[in-house]
């Protein structure tokens, strides 16, 4: 050891190093999770999403021990042994004894499990969730420890049993049941059966994360985690200092401003840390809002792209008024709009031209392609509103890091504005239903 006491603060500043890269990377994943807000899977867009919902599918599986329906389920079966060990022990001056120990564990005898794509369902919709690659927070299901005469012994266990066996075996299982609430973070990207978007695993995302703990649970375990790692990292490289003078043989008490130093450089070092990390957040999360005012053109732009098949289902039937044709053509222009806090044109809802134009002709009413298109806009009309919620949401998130202490002195750092809040600029407060059924 003495050999070996002059590396010993080297060690353990890399291992404090290490651990404070484990808490910049957990205190980045917790800040990524706050700063996306949570989606509803009718408003899924292509792109980095958080979702909450129920577990459901049209054939689920069942689960090995607990036989409870479910999406995914893993389960194993550990058998315990207990033996005593006889050996003999040289020590440095040649003396020989005999050394009795008894020894006891738990050894895997059995072990499987499954896993299906499921969709997440929530009062707005279903999301397909392609679970393969994701880190899996399940719950436990099945959780038993039995002797050989109990009938799940062998019932769901093998045969054999290992050596020195004590003939006690432990039956765990864990998993997703079926209608269980569930919080997902990960990549959307659209299907490719249908149109339609889908939750998989992305290596370009950061993080693919399906859990039956709600967001604030998984959000508190990583703070707490990077707190942790932040911790030990400090005792690390301290401790394997006054380790080596220990070795040593100093006197640890007049060694005591050089630990305190060792502390407040390791401390410094997780200070810029921290800086960095809240300042790229600042930086993600201003862009997340950008990204989210885009999303506002493109549902602009899809209803752009329905507008004319409405004014070709309407022509037929008769002559357009003036009014009608004003319009048509003051919705069919609102491709873009200008992003709030910025003079320019805006955008209104279509819902109440649609009213309108089903008041001034009623024998539409009754026609499927108008009705169609009608549910169409509609939806897109809904999309808009989730869309601006959307937006509205992030921004909200934003503007509130800017304000808070000790964040918005890094958010001056990059001159960093709040941003100005959608307005409701017409669009309807409650969604536009439409009913097909008797179609």
């Amino acid at each position: 050891m003495q050999d070996f006491a002059p590396f010993l603060p080297g060690l353990g500043g890399l291992l404090a190093l290490i651990c404070l890269t484990l808490a910049f990377r957990t205190g980045r994943r917790r800040r990524l999770i706050d700063n996306l807000p949570t989606s509803k899977t009718s408003g899924v867009f292509i792109g980095l999403v958080e979702l909450k919902g129920s577990a459901e599918a049209a054939a689920p599986l069942t689960s090995y021990l607990a036989e409870t329906a479910c999406v995914h389920y893993a389960w194993s079966v550990d058998e315990h042994w207990s033996r005593t060990v006889v050996t003999t022990e040289t020590d440095s001056k040649g003396n020989t004894r005999i050394v009795t120990r008894h020894e006891s564990g738990w050894t895997n005898v059995a072990n499987g499990g499954e896993t299906i794509p499921f969709y997440l369902q929530d009062d707005c919709g279903v999301v397909l969730v392609q679970p393969e690659g994701a880190k899996i927070e399940p719950l436990k299901m099945f959780d038993e420890t039995c002797s050989l005469g109990d009938p799940l012994y062998y019932a769901k266990g093998p045969a054999g049993s290992v050596s020195d066996s004590d003939h006690r075996r432990r039956f765990v299982e864990q998993g997703i049941p079926l209608h269980a609430n569930l919080f997902v973070f990960g990549q959307a990207r659209e299907r490719t059966d249908i149109v339609a978007p889908e939750i998989a695993a992305d290596e370009q995302a950061p993080m693919f994360l399906i859990s039956t703990r709600s967001e604030e649970q998984v959000s508190s375990g990583m703070r707490w985690g990077a707190r942790g790692w932040t911790i030990f990292g400090l005792l690390l490289a301290v401790g394997f200092t006054v380790w080596r003078d220990g070795v040593a043989n100093l006197d640890l008490a007049n060694r005591v401003p050089l630990y305190l130093a060792i502390a407040g450089g390791y401390l410094f070092l997780g200070l810029l840390a921290w800086v960095w990390m809240i300042f790229n957040s600042l930086v993600d999360l201003r862009q997340r809002v950008r990204a989210a005012w885009a999303l506002v053109d493109i549902q602009l732009k899809r209803r752009f792209d329905l507008i004319p098949n409405l004014v070709n289902c309407v022509k037929g039937y008769r002559d357009h008024e003036a009014q009608l044709q004003t319009e048509l053509a003051a919705l069919r222009n609102q491709l873009k709009a200008t992003p709030p806090g910025i003079s320019g044109p805006d955008h209104g809802a279509v819902s109440n031209v649609i009213i309108g134009i089903t008041e001034r002709y009623p024998e539409l009413k009754a026609d499927a392609a108008f009705l169609a298109l009608q549910k169409n806009l509609s939806d897109t009309e809904q999309r808009i509103a989730l869309a601006r919620s959307y937006f509205n949401d992030i921004a909200t998130h934003y503007n509130t890091r800017l304000e808070t202490v000790p964040e918005r002195f890094v958010a001056k750092l990059g001159a960093m504005s709040p941003q100005s809040l959608m307005a409701a600029n017409e669009f309807e407060r409650a969604p536009v239903r439409v009913d097909l059924s008797g179609t």
